[in-house]
């Protein structure tokens, strides 16, 4: 089964741990190795731009979900 079968979610709040899921499996897919990432996380841990970033990745994210749950009207 995919990791991803649909947009739909009962929630907004599911809606929203939805939109995390596909902005972590970006950067996992993007960066496959584990150690690879894992080595660059403290340069981003701390960077207040790239939290912003991710933020925003997270944000257009849910944005996609939410039209994909009509809302959730």
């Amino acid at each position: 089964m995919s990791w991803l079968p649909n947009l739909q979610t009962e929630t907004p709040e599911e809606g929203y741990q939805l939109a995390i899921k596909l902005s972590r499996m970006a950067v996992k897919l993007t960066q496959p190795d584990d150690e690879a990432r894992n080595k660059m996380r403290p340069g981003y841990a701390s960077n207040y731009d790239s939290l912003i970033a991710v933020s925003h990745v997270v944000a257009v994210n849910f944005q996609t979900v939410s039209q994909a749950n009509n809302y959730w009207r």
